[in-house]
């Protein structure tokens, strides 16, 4: 073996201890954000409640695909009402909580996020009882909070805050429909350079979503900048007769990209669509 060789089998070698490392890398989750969110709390790990789909290597780390599925029926005595989606090694790792009803039926999400490093996703499921049970998935990506603006800010500043829902086969009544959300929002992160300007713009996400049927409340979310842009939702709901699905979104902006003391509130957006 000639040294060109040899010293390219020692650098394979030497780097995978450090690629293994990273896959196993909990740190963030057990010095930091599991006393943050669960002080005190017990949490169990496993498949048996919900189960994240996510890919190893994401393809585009600004518009990471993520669906959560669950495992149990949405019913009256058990129920999941909470999930908490997390990205470790984000600069905001808060991805978005989300609170759900028996009314949806099922609850699977699914939405696409922003990562920013190899990190764990974890999403972390409250049933009605108070157990808590959590999952995750390890990606590899690398720069999806600071993934540069597009060219075409302007005009998608001009459609902000418009939405439209999509029913996919159609509604059925007293059934679970998978129900997806389309927002126009660019979601700035304040890490981002405007390729036009070339000046970081300030952060400008949203905040608070909230869908209801009838006045009755179905999904009911709080995000922050890891959210793609354009963000699109994907849940269930079952309705019982005739209505109106109504979402209702409202932003935010904020001076740091990680900080959440010097915010300023901004708009809110609504549409409306009529089940039949």
């Amino acid at each position: 073996m000639n040294v060109t060789k040899f010293l390219q089998v020692v650098l394979v070698l030497s780097m995978l201890p450090l690629a293994a490392f990273a896959e196993g890398d909990e740190n963030e989750w057990n010095a930091t954000l599991k006393n943050q969110y669960f002080a005190g709390k017990t949490i169990t790990e496993g498949n048996d409640v919900i189960e994240l789909e996510a890919p190893y290597r994401a393809e585009d780390p600004a518009l990471v695909p993520l669906k959560i599925v669950s495992k149990i029926p949405q019913t009256q005595d058990a129920y999941i009402k909470k999930i908490l989606v997390l990205v470790d090694k984000n600069p905001f790792p808060f991805v978005g909580e989300f609170i759900l009803t028996p009314d949806s039926g099922k609850a699977d999400l699914a939405m696409r996020i922003r990562v920013n490093t190899y990190s764990y996703i974890r999403a972390i499921a409250e049933l009605n009882d108070g157990r808590l049970v959590m999952t995750k998935k390890f990606v590899k990506a690398s720069g999806g909070c600071s993934a540069p603006i597009g060219a075409d800010l302007d005009a998608s500043l001009k459609r902000l805050g418009k939405m439209k829902f999509r029913f996919d086969g159609g509604v059925k009544m007293a059934e679970p429909n998978l129900v997806q959300l389309m927002i126009s929002h660019p979601n700035i992160t304040g890490m981002q350079m405007d390729q036009m300007t070339r000046f970081v713009k300030k952060s400008h996400f949203i905040e608070q979503l909230k869908v209801t049927f009838n006045g009755k409340p179905v999904l009911t979310a709080k995000t922050d900048i890891a959210i793609s842009s354009d963000p699109n939702f994907r849940f269930y709901f079952v309705p019982p007769s005739a209505g109106v699905l109504k979402a209702e979104i409202s932003d935010t902006s904020c001076e740091s990209p990680i900080a959440r003391d010097a915010c300023a509130k901004g708009s809110t957006y609504s549409e409306t669509f009529e089940v039949k």
